[in-house]
């Protein structure tokens, strides 16, 4: 992976923290992230696709859903920037994975 390529793609708030919270909960769908960021689908959707097409996310259709994970070839450098990002950025994401974590274990969401 281009680390230029990399960097750019996650130079997006929206991508950014989409990103680091499937990367905290191992995976998200679009309706998780829609409650979670509190943005619409088309905008999450476009993000997410973007993020895929940087070879970071691998994504997954369940019915009309589609579930994002982290893609299982992403360079060990790339997971560790990840994983640190989120790790020593909390405050950056709390309140998002707060509403993440409430809407997975929420069966009357939309998934």
């Amino acid at each position: 992976m281009d680390p230029c390529k990399f960097f750019k793609c996650l130079a997006d708030d929206t991508r950014l923290k989409s990103l680091l919270l499937i990367s905290e909960v191992n995976e998200a769908c679009v309706c998780n992230l829609i409650d979670a960021l509190g943005l619409d689908q088309p905008k999450i959707s476009r993000h997410l696709a973007e993020l895929r097409k940087c070879g970071i996310l691998l994504d997954e259709r369940r019915g009309k859903w589609v579930y994002y994970k982290l893609h299982p070839a992403l360079p060990t450098w790339a997971k560790n920037v990840i994983s640190q990002t989120a790790k020593n950025n909390l405050d950056y994401i709390e309140h998002a994975l707060n509403k993440l974590n409430a809407s997975l274990t929420t069966t009357e969401t939309c998934c």
